[in-house]
């Protein structure tokens, strides 16, 4: 005679796997393009991440927290008209829409890495982990990039860009 056995694991096992396969799912929904970091002078602490962040899914994402081991700390930040001044502002998310994304990019929104631990060097690959609001992470390797800038340190895409007079005015006050 053989022996019988419980089939009360199988409810279990087929909730886990279909968890599983919801998360893999879920994992294709957001990507990441054109990562880089801002290269900067060895004496400067402090830089910044660009890219773009891509929403294949159903549901509106926003990006929550971000971290690096190449900084002590990792800020979402945006640039926000303050009296006809451009000010960098710390914000709490960056939503990334269903079926679109979101762009990081010089005069908008950007990570901030600050307290670097050591100089970066273009070249350099800097390892990024983001944070979404559904508790997915991706990790992102970003190339140290230099970028050409006229003038206050503004790229030459986002100065066309701003209306005339406003690139002078822009400001980290309040940062």
């Amino acid at each position: 005679m053989l022996p019988r056995f419980s089939l009360s694991w199988r409810g279990p096992l087929l909730a886990l796997v279909a968890g599983l396969a919801s998360s893999a799912a879920l994992a294709d929904t957001l990507s990441v393009e054109g990562a880089h970091v801002r290269a900067v002078p060895p004496v400067s602490t402090t830089t910044a991440a660009f890219m773009q962040l891509h929403n294949a899914g159903d549901a509106d994402r926003a990006l929550v927290a971000a971290s690096t081991p190449a900084a002590r700390v990792a800020e979402l930040h945006n640039h926000v008209d303050v009296d006809g001044v451009m000010q960098m502002r710390q914000v709490e998310m960056i939503p990334v829409p269903a079926g679109e994304g979101a762009q990081l990019a010089p005069g908008g929104y950007h990570l901030m890495l600050i307290d670097l631990v050591e100089p970066l060097h273009e070249g350099d690959e800097v390892a990024l982990s983001l944070t979404f609001d559904d508790g997915q992470t991706l990790e992102v390797a970003a190339p140290v990039r230099r970028i050409e800038t006229m003038g206050h340190g503004m790229p030459e895409e986002k100065a066309e860009e701003m209306p005339e007079g406003k690139a002078e005015g822009m400001s980290h006050a309040g940062h």
